[in-house]
């Protein structure tokens, strides 16, 4: 019987250079959407597709991470004094009692395959997700949801994937795939950020994976590669001689918010949502868009 993944790991060791000055001493996995940080939407997602072991690769400036989800007696002491019941119960639900929260040191930011090969002695032998914070996603199901029923039927390492402008190709892994339906894939390649005219296809790799622990033995293996890190696409790519691996186009609407266009447009569409503030600030942009020039 296939083991079923319960961990999930956030690699969040990362400077964050595309938002300094904030980044300098905050991580961009707090940066909020409205009023909830990048990484509590990221764990909710892993959360609700299962998983209950959540393992961040952190590394200096991070501590913020650790302290969101820690309890906060003196906080939680003062909403209950002021009867602030759903701010006291959004404190204390963080992450749910059954869901543990695992901190592991990246000692040098060699990119993101080390960062993910740092998990191993938790992971230990089981399948498990990656999700990158900055890549927020917005779908029903969950995208990593619907990665886990691609995986409980495939029992074969998943990555989400979504069509992109070639030009853009240098900004992402690509793959080179054969299609199995609609929306799935069996990989035959995958390039680090390859040029436009060097791109396999228009499918690029984002923020979600599905792994199978045999990639750990393929990123110990492997040198530095683009950039000068250790990337995860090497890794995967030398997995796939061994092992099929699959792509997922997901369902639903991504937000790049490692970028200042992105993170914006996500929280203006979140803000549009919002319960509290929603029609306050669906008034303000129709205001705001009569008297732009």
């Amino acid at each position: 019987m296939t083991a079923p993944i319960r961990t999930a790991v956030f690699p969040v060791a990362g400077l964050g250079t595309r938002f300094l000055p904030v980044t300098k001493a905050s991580p961009k996995e707090m940066l909020p959407i409205v009023d909830k940080p990048l990484i509590q939407y990221a764990v909710e997602e892993a959360v609700g597709a299962g998983m209950t072991q959540m393992v961040f690769i952190t590394g200096r400036n991070k501590r913020a991470i650790e302290d969101h989800f820690d309890k906060a007696p003196e906080l939680e002491a003062e909403l209950e004094a002021r009867s602030r019941v759903s701010l006291l119960e959004a404190v204390r639900n963080m992450v749910p009692k059954n869901v543990s929260c695992i901190y592991v040191r990246q000692p040098e930011a060699l990119g993101l395959g080390h960062a993910v090969l740092c998990a191993r002695p938790v992971v230990g032998h089981e399948p498990f997700a990656v999700i990158l914070a900055d890549d927020l996603i917005d779908g029903s199901p969950s995208t990593l949801q619907q990665m886990v029923d691609v995986y409980s039927e495939h029992k074969r390492s998943v990555l989400a994937v979504q069509r992109i402008p070639k030009e853009d190709s240098s900004k992402y892994g690509v793959i080179r795939a054969d299609a199995i339906s609609d929306r799935l894939y069996s990989l035959s390649g995958i390039v680090e950020k390859p040029k436009p005219a060097d791109a396999p296809s228009d499918l690029a790799v984002v923020g979600r994976y599905i792994l199978t622990p045999a990639l750990f033995n393929y990123l110990e293996r492997i040198g530095k590669g683009t950039g000068g890190e250790i990337q995860l696409t090497d890794g995967i790519a030398d997995l796939l001689k061994a092992e099929q691996v699959l792509a997922w186009a997901f369902e639903g609407t991504r937000y790049d918010c490692g970028s200042k266009l992105g993170y914006l447009m996500a929280n203006v569409d979140f803000a549009l949502r919002h319960p509290e503030v929603s029609q306050e600030f669906a008034a303000f942009l129709r205001g705001h868009a009569s008297t732009a020039v």
